[in-house]
């Protein structure tokens, strides 16, 4: 593989994304039920955030509300997501993973475990600890981050 002469990081960072994506797509398209990438992020989302609201992921995400609503209501025909109402709000719904949809992050978890395992090949812990830390920082300055 040939690297950038640049040492632009915007570029870097461009070129594991592109990596990490092309893998996860593959991953969907072997494993994943015939899921679409946002369907993924959407499930994801809702296994790290049980019990949080369309609202919720609307404003995590940053898409349209309508588009989630699609989605949400998607995940839920196909029996991968359910609703219970908000006690203090009856109208909120409250999201979490059927047991369906856990197996199913289950399987696309490993996916990206054995992902970030073959990225971080060789690094120590100290190493990964560090590059854990820079991206954190990295995040932070993100524009609205």
């Amino acid at each position: 593989m040939t690297r950038p002469t640049t040492t632009d990081v915007t570029d870097r960072l461009h070129a594991v994304m592109h990596g990490l994506r092309r893998h996860l797509q593959q991953a969907l398209r072997e494993d994943a039920e015939g899921l679409n990438p946002m369907e993924a992020r959407c499930l994801n989302y809702f296994a790290l955030h049980e019990g949080h609201t369309q609202s919720d992921l609307v404003q995590h995400a940053g898409r349209d509300k309508a588009q989630i609503a699609r989605l949400v209501k998607g995940l839920h025909e196909r029996g991968l997501l359910q609703g219970q109402a908000d006690p203090a709000d009856g109208r909120v719904q409250r999201l979490r993973l059927t047991p369906a949809g856990q197996a199913l992050q289950r399987r696309l978890q490993q996916h990206r475990a054995r992902f970030e395992k073959a990225l971080t090949a060789g690094l120590s812990a100290q190493e990964r600890a560090t590059l854990l830390a820079l991206l954190d920082r990295l995040q932070d300055n993100l524009p609205g981050g």
